[in-house]
């Protein structure tokens, strides 16, 4: 199973690809996340042409259970959830994943 991709590692790549200093694309990495979270708290979907649509979503109020005490009912309040919707291009190299690998 391949490792999982870290921030730090996307910095690097980006950093060893352009040269510009580790400070920088580490901060700039960050202002794009830091978009991509306030819109998304805000209840704005992102799109990202090629790459994908982060839409949030709002899943209903319903009842469910403790493991723990099954006999008990649990309410699960009502919320926000974020759903990721693969772009075609995306999805067109998904299917190139050689899936006994993972």
């Amino acid at each position: 199973m391949a490792a999982n991709l870290t921030k730090r590692d996307i910095v690097l790549d980006i950093y060893e690809k352009t040269g510009f200093p580790q400070k920088e694309v580490r901060e700039t990495v960050q202002m794009t996340l830091d978009v991509i979270a306030k819109a998304l708290a805000q209840g704005r979907n992102v799109e990202l042409r090629n790459f994908g649509v982060f839409e949030v979503q709002v899943r209903k109020a319903r009842i469910g259970r403790n493991p723990n005490k099954p006999e008990k009912d649990v309410v699960i309040p009502k919320r926000a959830v974020i759903k990721f919707k693969a772009g075609k291009e995306l999805k067109g190299e998904l299917k190139k994943l050689d899936l006994e690998q993972l």
